[in-house]
């Protein structure tokens, strides 16, 4: 029996700016356009994640690509991370340069190597022998991303206050369940503003930015990424919907808590995104005591009470 498909996609949890909102939501939607449109005409769900990812790195608005934000010495380091739920083989890369579409270039480790993930230097020689384009930086570097190197100079100023500020935008990503039932997941980044050169974040790691199996669901993380990582929280994620597929909500919510500082209670807010077919897909953003802003989007497969794939 055929599977209704389905994509969702994120801009990254930021605290959006009157000025940037319109053009934010289109261009979440017109990434949403673009992916669905390889899914509707049959295409499979790691083509449409990669297209719609595509599509926001190449949006200047975001926190991913031609958007993306700069390090300690004033460039731009990126990280991506796409995964076949089918097969759960992934492709990853961190800390590239002068790349402007790294979620294709993660297809391509994924593709044409035998490993999950290629960093730095080497991802940059590796890309080089592909033929993939290196573009100037300044072609990567906006003003709005200039305005927040200038504001955030020390890296630990940054990770404690920027994300309950205007100033940053964060990570992309997207997840999808093609006509064939299999799902997938992409995440792009350029991290966070006036970070240590070489940092990386949850982004590019396996079960942390992203993870997918057609068993389970797909997840696309976006937030801080030293505390996603400590929970590997995508994967986390999946672990509580594999022990009760009906009570997904309530697991996610559980799973979460992991995230807070010892002594802190998170408050938790949901809300399913009325726009999209219930109940395959459920946004839930999450708060910590306004330190930390995650956002997390996750489709699965659910069944009704008679066994009838929904």
């Amino acid at each position: 029996m055929s599977t209704k498909p389905v994509l969702v996609v994120h801009g990254g949890a930021w605290a959006i700016p009157d000025e940037f909102a319109e053009r934010s939501i289109l261009g979440v939607k017109n990434a949403v356009k673009s992916g669905f449109a390889v899914l509707e005409m049959g295409g499979s769900s790691m083509k449409a994640v990669e297209i719609a990812v595509r599509a926001l790195e190449d949006d200047t608005v975001f926190d991913a690509g031609h958007g993306a934000v700069l390090n300690a010495d004033g460039y731009v380091e990126l990280d991506a991370i796409i995964m076949n739920g089918k097969t759960l083989a992934a492709g990853a890369v961190s800390c590239i340069r002068n790349i402007s579409n790294p979620v294709t270039f993660a297809c391509s480790v994924l593709k044409k190597t035998p490993y999950v993930m290629l960093t730095g230097t080497g991802a940059n020689q590796f890309a080089e022998k592909l033929g993939i384009p290196q573009v100037p930086v300044e072609e990567l570097v906006t003003d709005h991303a200039k305005a927040e190197w200038e504001q955030y100079r020390k890296y630990k100023q940054t990770v404690k206050s920027l994300f309950n500020t205007e100033l940053v935008h964060d990570t992309v990503g997207a997840v999808a369940i093609d006509c064939e039932g299999n799902m997938a997941c992409a995440t792009s980044t350029g991290g966070i503003t006036n970070k240590m050169v070489g940092r990386v974040g949850d982004t590019p790691v396996i079960g942390s930015g992203g993870y997918a199996d057609n068993l389970v669901g797909a997840v696309s993380a976006t937030g801080h990424g030293e505390s996603i990582m400590k929970v590997t929280l995508a994967r986390l994620i999946l672990f509580h919907m594999e022990q009760d597929l009906h009570t997904t909500r309530s697991s996610m919510c559980g799973s979460l808590h992991y995230c807070a500082e010892v002594g802190e209670q998170p408050s938790l807010r949901h809300q399913l995104l009325p726009s999209l077919p219930d109940p395959v897909e459920a946004f839930l953003q999450v708060k910590l005591q306004r330190k930390l802003q995650i956002l997390l989007f996750t489709i699965w497969r659910r069944e009704s009470m008679d066994g009838e794939e929904l």
